[in-house]
């Protein structure tokens, strides 16, 4: 279970939903502090943490199935509000005597809301209009309302789309809020947390930041901390949060594993050397060993897992040179957390993450994460209240296992440097025509693809890049950004001109889902 926060609380009961994360993303959005309980908490164990209200999420179980994850029914007894979303409002109809059952006609994707009477007249719907958009993802539906509700909106082929319990603060919606394919979504939940639920939204960035530095200090003490340093923005913002809180006593080691983009390495050791002169920085060129494991290796997973091995082995042999370290900090994000299935049994792990749950035995360090229950976008704002340049928190994100991923395919040192330098031409053209703060992510793919071309008068048999632009606000749905032919048509002719090896160039125009963001 969390801890207690000194913030007004929501409190998610994470049922593992792909979109989980984006309720309390949107729950945060109106300034209210939000955490995760797994689905076998206690009425008591919720209670104890004194939340103002309480959510339910998806999940892509359905609430009749053996072992299906439950609710300790006492919860909906707590006096406090509760929401349910989707599984969340199966699981409240169940509990409550209603019938819960898949259909032929199930809604998946957009669907067209309307409000009844009684919908109009909740605090749940204040200031919504009439008829709205919203995103369906389940083929279960409340058959039949329990008795004591009342039913407050349609869509056409889910008759039971939204419903509230006539006397307790308990509602149920079949939809998905907390997406962007739900326009009138964050004003639901807005509704819900700070009218029915009556939070202040006193939560704010500044205010963590202050709160986590004498934290920071209180735990650490007199100690020595490593950081482990990937040259992302995650790791960077540990950093410098740990470099005011104890200035001196910190060690940042940076693995360069020869995976990083073009000139990473050397932004990365210019921004701590100059802006935290007083810390120790250290680079360890660690790219041979690195590239000669990965020799040849063409299963996404197995490059993952080599990487995280690699990086673990490397980085603690190094810890092991340096004096009185007690505590270890990592630039684990809540994304992180979720993403790996460590916090919940019931979400399917979508990939594997080398510092989520990887401290080596031997260490025997104490683990800090500052920075695990945040998401992205408040990392950022961290990083700019901690000083970090726009250049250094402005970067696009990153897998952790680099270029290894983004080189579909066997692996080979030629081809790592064929995308690095793919990779730059993007960066450099979608900067140059001002674009890098509007587009959300940018990078190259090179695939293991060769096609026929011709440069000059001879025959080329050569490599494919793919370019990668998406828009999005949370990284769990995301759009393709319709970048300008002129911009394209730049990108194209650099990479086939500038880079030997590559005669296509193609451009990705897919959106998550159904596809991902990364192409591994």
């Amino acid at each position: 279970m969390p801890s207690l926060s000194p913030h007004e609380l929501i409190v998610v009961v994470n049922y593992g939903s792909q979109y989980d994360q984006l309720i309390l993303r949107r729950i945060r959005e109106c300034n209210v502090y939000a955490v995760f309980v797994p689905p076998t908490a206690t009425a008591k164990e919720i209670r104890s943490l004194g939340p103002k209200g309480i959510i339910l999420s998806g999940s892509p179980r359905s609430v009749y199935e053996p072992n299906a994850p439950a609710l300790d029914p006492e919860i909906l007894d707590l006096g406090v509000p509760v929401l349910g979303i989707c599984y969340g409002m199966h699981l409240i109809s169940y509990i409550f005597g209603g019938k819960v059952a898949g259909s032929d006609k199930a809604e998946y994707g957009w669907a067209m809301l309307r409000l009844h009477a009684a919908g109009k007249e909740s605090s749940l719907f204040k200031t919504l209009p009439e008829k709205s958009q919203v995103w369906m993802s389940h083929a279960d539906s409340a058959k039949t309302i329990p008795c004591g509700f009342h039913l407050l909106a349609s869509s056409e082929d889910c008759p039971n789309a939204a419903i509230r319990h006539d006397t307790l603060p308990v509602y149920g919606v079949q939809f998905h809020p907390e997406v962007a394919h739900s326009p009138t979504g964050a004003a639901l939940l807005r509704n819900f947390v700070r009218n029915i639920c009556g939070c202040r939204g006193d939560w704010q960035m500044d205010s963590f930041t202050d709160k986590t530095i004498d934290h920071l200090r209180e735990q650490i003490g007199n100690e020595r901390v490593l950081c482990a340093l990937s040259g992302g923005v995650d790791s960077a913002v540990v950093a410098a949060l740990l470099a005011k809180a104890v200035g001196p006593r910190l060690s940042c080691v940076l693995v360069d594993n020869g995976l990083m983009r073009q000139g990473e390495v050397e932004l990365v050791a210019s921004e701590f050397t100059t802006r935290f002169p007083d810390i120790d920085f250290r680079v360890i060129d660690a790219s041979d060993r690195f590239l000669d494991r990965l020799s040849g290796v063409a299963d996404p997973s197995e490059k993952r897992k080599i990487i995280g091995a690699e990086f673990i082995a490397v980085f603690s042999r190094e810890a092991t040179r340096i004096q009185g370290v007690k505590y270890l900090a990592q630039g684990t994000i809540y994304p992180d957390v979720i993403e790996s299935g460590v916090e919940n049994s019931h979400a399917a792990t979508i990939k594997l993450h080398h510092n989520v749950g990887g401290l080596p035995r031997e260490l025997e360090f104490t683990l800090i994460e500052p920075l695990r229950d945040l998401f992205k976008d408040e990392v950022r704002r961290l990083g700019r209240e901690l000083g970090l340049s726009a250049e250094m928190i402005g970067r696009h994100p990153f897998p952790g296992p680099g270029l290894a991923v983004r080189c579909l395919g066997a692996i080979d040192r030629r081809k790592i440097d064929l995308v690095r330098k793919a990779d730059a031409v993007v960066l450099e053209e979608i900067t140059l025509a001002g674009l890098l703060r509007d587009v959300s992510q940018a990078f190259a793919v090179l695939l293991p693809v060769r096609s026929v071309g011709v440069m000059g008068d001879a025959g080329t048999y050569e490599n494919t890049i793919a370019v990668r632009c998406v828009k999005t606000d949370d990284f769990m749905t995301a759009d393709w950004y319709e970048l300008p032919y002129g911009v394209m048509k730049k990108i194209s002719n650099r990479i086939v001109n500038e880079i030997r090896g590559v005669n296509r160039v193609v451009y990705d125009i897919s959106s998550k889902p159904p596809a991902t963001i990364e192409w591994e």
